[in-house]
């Protein structure tokens, strides 16, 4: 018969039961306590923590806006991509993937890695500006925590033709040159936003917020002319090949408005593929000054003609060629004996211009300079415009205001030179110049009398006849009024004595100017003497000229049907050019 054990009953003691309970109950206050605490005043760091495991704001990109030529030709256009990017926290990745990844995006596996290995940051790119259909792609691989977003590329279809005017945009689309940054805020709108939840595998689950939708930009139309760009661009990019120059520039201006209808400068570069462009982006039309030479002739002696101390027929002695101020010594090209104030302009003398400008008061011929526009900028809000320069009047000694009757001793760009002649084509009117399109013809300012603008035309005619110094500006039935101008580069220690700026500034036809024409080019070869502005930079305005007005349909108003430059003429040009102290 089995024995039955007693169990044994040990009574604890009582203050055990008591401590139990009070850590129990202090445990539970302490996690009130905290909770309390967290919730109260720790409450936003825990939900900021929240919303960046699984909260996003999504960018919504705003479209860029166009860029045209005045009858709506693709200057600038922006085409979607997409940029790939990661979320290290989120991606689970093997090795072939990675492997894959890098493959579609033409980059390192190696670099995918360095990338996604640093876990604190939430935002990586991978690649950026792909196109969708190997974006596509790469989404296909399958990788969590890897993301697409949409963006746009900027594409230049007028390429190099219009590089200068147009710019470029960096890789967040912001505008590095040209009118891309000049009007970068207009053109680039305000890209909107949505915040959403994601789950761990990317998806969206809800959106927290309305979509606060981008603003597209605005679209830019400029005055431009794109069949006159192209053929200017041809045109100036021959002209600097054959002569080996340096650089080159030509500006077409609407003689009526202002308008540019062309701008071209060489060198020049691929604004679709921005590298190796250094030296190469600016606008040399407008950032770059230089002194006019003769071409200047035509503003100081129309000062001359609306003082009323001169007329087109009055006689000035220029005999023996050349002329002395103090220790310096203004030459012609030849001896000319006695000319008329005509006449002057028409062979270019140097010695005519001094003497019609050393008659004038030095205010008045300041203010004549001034109201032309030089010396000052044009208004027309480019990156980089220059002012030129213009002495003060009050320092001028009379073999510095001789000269600058010639265009030494002054500076100007080429848009400037142009535009100075729109007082020719507008019985005196000087009109502002805009590389926008215009809506209204612009109201300008006065600066000379009717007949004065009208005998200097004139004047400018006689220029490309027999006789003048432009014959190779001639176009083919129309009529033509122009300067040239050639002068001694000035360099940091003076002017250089084998390196020229060869210009020429002109307008057709003659009888009712339709367009204005201005060509600079800088440093061309001096082999054979061919660095003057009648040789290297009219031939330039002749095949601008009549092209575009071809291309305009504007009325012929000359009987010519060809053009003829007899060998002495060529010679006579070629001579013109002495314009130095």
């Amino acid at each position: 018969m089995a024995l039955h054990k007693t169990p044994v009953i040990v009574k604890l003691p009582a203050w055990r039961r008591r401590v139990l309970l009070i850590a129990v109950l202090l445990g539970l206050a302490a996690l009130l306590v905290r909770g309390i605490y967290l919730q109260s005043f720790h409450k936003q760091f825990l939900q900021a923590k929240g919303d960046a495991r699984y909260s996003r704001t999504i960018t919504l990109q705003s479209h860029r806006g166009k860029i045209t030529d005045r009858f709506g030709d693709l200057l600038a256009i922006s085409s979607p991509v997409e940029s790939v990017w990661a979320s290290p926290p989120d991606v689970k990745i093997t090795q072939a993937q990675t492997k894959e990844i890098a493959t579609l995006l033409g980059i390192k596996a190696s670099d995918i890695d360095k990338k996604l290995v640093n876990t604190e940051r939430e935002f990586v790119y991978l690649k950026r500006r792909v196109s969708p259909e190997l974006a596509a792609k790469v989404m296909k691989v399958g990788v969590s925590g890897i993301y697409l977003q949409r963006e746009y590329k900027r594409y230049y279809p007028a390429g190099e033709v219009a590089a200068h005017l147009v710019g470029f945009t960096g890789i967040d689309d912001n505008g590095q040159e040209g009118f891309e940054l000049a009007k970068n805020d207009s053109l680039s709108g305000k890209a909107g936003s949505r915040r959403v939840i994601k789950d761990r595998s990317g998806h969206i689950v809800e959106d927290l917020e309305a979509v606060n939708v981008p603003k597209d930009g605005s679209d830019l139309v400029l005055s431009i002319d794109n069949r006159i760009q192209y053929l200017a661009h041809r045109e100036i990019a021959k002209a600097v090949d054959a002569s080996n120059a340096l650089a080159g520039s030509v500006v077409v201006l609407d003689a009526k408005t202002g308008e540019v209808l062309a701008m071209a400068n060489m060198p020049t570069y691929n604004p679709n593929n921005p590298i190796n462009i250094r030296g190469k982006t600016r606008n040399r039309s407008i950032t770059d000054v230089f002194e006019p030479g003769s071409t200047m002739k035509a503003i100081s002696v129309s000062a001359g003609l609306e003082s009323g101390l001169y007329q087109a027929d009055t006689k000035i002695n220029t005999a023996p060629g050349y002329m002395s101020i103090g220790p310096a010594t203004i030459h012609d090209s030849h001896a000319h004996g006695v000319l008329s104030v005509s006449q002057v302009i028409q062979v270019s003398s140097n010695v005519g211009a001094s003497k019609i400008a050393l008659s004038l008061d030095n205010l008045y011929l300041w203010n004549i300079f001034n109201q032309i526009g030089f010396g000052a900028k044009t208004g027309i809000h480019f990156p980089g415009e220059a002012a030129g320069r213009v002495r003060d009047y009050k320092k001028w000694r009379p073999i510095e205001k001789a000269t600058m009757s010639y265009g030494h001793g002054i500076s100007v760009t080429l848009l400037q030179l142009a535009r100075s002649y729109t007082v020719f084509a507008n019985e005196g009117e000087l009109k502002p110049v805009s590389l926008i399109k215009l809506q209204e013809p612009p109201v300008g300012t006065q600066v000379f009398s009717p007949n004065t603008a009208n005998d200097m035309k004139a004047m400018l005619e006689s220029v490309v006849m027999p006789g003048g110094t432009a014959l190779r500006a001639q176009v083919v039935g129309y009529r033509v009024a122009g300067k040239t101008g050639t002068t001694h580069k000035l360099g940091a220690q003076g002017y250089e004595d084998n390196k020229y700026v060869a210009s020429f500034v002109g307008m057709a036809p003659a009888s009712n100017p339709r367009l204005i024409v201005a060509v600079m080019i800088d440093e061309p070869n001096i082999a054979n003497k061919q660095y003057f502005g009648g040789v290297v930079a009219a031939p330039v305005f002749s095949a601008v000229m009549g092209d575009a007005l071809r291309i305009l349909a504007v009325p012929q108003d000359s009987p010519s049907t060809n053009v003829v430059i007899p060998p002495e003429e060529v010679i006579e040009s070629v001579d013109d050019v002495k314009e130095t102290t």
